[in-house]
């Protein structure tokens, strides 16, 4: 794979882990091009819309195929004769894969050309997920193996995706693009169920619907291959010029794990991926042993079960996750000037809001299913507050030429401590208290998934800490972008220098570097 070709005019970011690079505002302000020097944008505006929607509708199928398994988990159940725990580890393998190689899809797309990458993992995950359908009733392995390598694509497309949005917009623009790709989280986990229920309750056959999202992929892998740029990094920020960097990835993770904002914005990720992820993989099973214990419905004892809830679950889902979604939005953009730390402070809010709605839902579930779709219903709309935003904040703190790197790392640290293990641990519970209380099939789920909103109050207070230094290390990314380094306070440093470079590094009359 050969790296990207150098771009002309391009500003190159030393390799150092720190932000700290002296004091010479006025010398490095005389090298950036003046305005009427700076090159149109690389990409036209047409285009940009153009590959977001691509990417968009990739994204939308991205996770219609990852909750799909969960919109049809009882006739898997059924199919194979498994228990909680067991059907749980579907989704942690692949959860599991997802995380191990998203380091290496971000040190890629920070140096390669990240659309070729893209094209690679989709065609993997579009070919596993096809060929998980055809598994037999002694094959559970199979079905486990395959939806390990499914991780693959979905950790290649996860991890750049974002990055290639930031380098096409920028400011109020970007806020509105990475809202819109992330409102397809919750749009493709609803139509997930709705889709695998409605297929599976069509056909009579839960594998059916396991080759919708493959087959409609395919035809996003072709919008991909020739809809979608691959924009110069930090192109939005430089009017088309982009930004290069020469540094080890040991510094790459470095400079993140320097960068407080991003470090404890990772952790609310984290907790915020605990929650959703057992919720998402749980809660129509839930609802299901909910109308048994109520006597509306018998249990289900052959496939294919009554997928109501499937239903249900999808259609809020969908609708939680638009209202959601935008309103956290528009409060970003409404109170982001006025109050800098504004996006923390509203995944901190939407966090801890939802913690008494799903204590509610669950509770009640035993008594009034209208009333546990109710609660789920505002706990669902206070989660979603935090997707668009969670993931603003780390464009913006963190410079284009780590963005994958950054990506990626958040990925690996939200999924193995959040929903790689949440939906077995649940599941774990529920089978441990169902030991000792066999009649408790319902009950048992329930008390597990208290486990959830106990983590989305950790969630609440991790943003809180991301709220107390997400000004300085935006304000120190913007002006390392923009060509002028942070004030750096007196005292001798061991930071190496920022270069300056037109990218053609064989002239040393156009290589400018200011020592600290």
């Amino acid at each position: 794979m050969e790296p990207d070709g150098p771009i002309p005019r391009t500003w190159s970011v030393g390799s150092g882990s720190g932000l700290h690079y002296g004091s010479f505002v006025n010398s490095l302000s005389s090298l950036t091009p003046k305005e009427e020097e700076k090159e149109k944008p690389a990409i036209s505006p047409r285009r940009a819309y153009i590959a977001v929607a691509v990417l968009c509708y990739i994204n939308l199928l991205n996770y219609m195929e990852r909750y799909t398994i969960a919109g049809v988990l009882p006739n898997i159940q059924k199919f194979f004769d498994i228990s909680d725990s067991i059907s749980a580890l579907i989704q942690t393998v692949f959860i599991c894969s997802f995380l191990l190689l998203a380091p290496l899809f971000g040190y890629l797309g920070d140096r390669y050309n990240r659309k070729y990458i893209m094209i690679g993992g989709i065609s993997v995950w579009l070919a596993t997920a096809a060929g998980s359908s055809f598994v037999t009733q002694s094959q559970f392995w199979l079905l486990m193996l395959l939806r390990a390598m499914v991780g693959v694509g979905e950790a290649s497309y996860s991890t750049i995706a974002p990055t290639i949005i930031g380098d096409l917009f920028v400011g109020s623009k970007r806020s509105v693009m990475i809202c819109v790709f992330y409102l397809f989280i919750p749009i493709g986990s609803g139509l997930g169920y709705v889709t695998g229920a409605g297929v599976a309750t069509l056909t009579g056959d839960w594998r059916w619907a396991l080759r919708v999202t493959p087959i409609l992929g395919a035809v996003g892998l072709v919008l991909l291959f020739f809809l979608c740029p691959n924009p110069p990094r930090g192109a939005a920020e430089t009017h088309g010029e982009g930004v290069t960097g020469e540094s080890t990835y040991l510094e790459d993770i470095k400079y993140l794990l320097k960068t407080r904002s991003y470090v404890w914005s990772s952790l609310g990720v984290t907790a915020t991926a605990f929650l959703t992820g057992a919720l998402a993989f749980w809660t129509p099973t839930l609802l299901s042993r909910a109308r048994v214990s109520q006597g509306l419905q018998p249990a289900c004892i052959k496939e294919p079960c009554n997928p109501i809830d499937s239903y249900i679950f999808g259609a809020v889902t969908v609708v939680t996750g638009i209202l959601g979604g935008s309103l956290g939005s528009v409060l970003s953009r409404r109170f982001r000037d006025k109050f800098p730390n504004a996006d923390p402070l509203i995944c901190a809010i939407g966090l801890l809001g939802s913690a008494p709605c799903l204590f509610a839902s669950l509770f009640v579930a035993s008594s009034s299913i209208a009333a546990t779709y109710v609660f789920i219903f505002f706990g669902e709309i206070l989660i979603s507050l935090n997707w668009a935003v969670m993931a603003d904040i780390l464009l913006y703190v963190v410079i284009p030429t780590r963005r994958a790197t950054a990506e990626a790392l958040q990925i690996s640290v939200c999924h193995l401590l959040g929903d790689a293990g949440s939906p077995y641990l649940v599941g774990a519970i529920s089978d441990a208290i169902q030991q000792s209380k066999p009649d408790w099939t319902f009950r048992s789920l329930k008390y597990s998934l208290l486990l959830c909103p106990t983590v989305g109050l950790l969630g609440g207070l991790f943003f809180i800490m991301t709220s107390r230094y997400i000004t300085e290390d935006r304000e120190a990314a913007t002006q390392l972008v923009g060509g002028v380094p942070p004030p750096q306070p007196q005292g001798p440093t061991s930071e190496p220098p920022i270069e300056l470079s037109n990218g053609n590094k064989s002239n040393d009359a156009n290589n400018l570097s200011v020592k600290t």
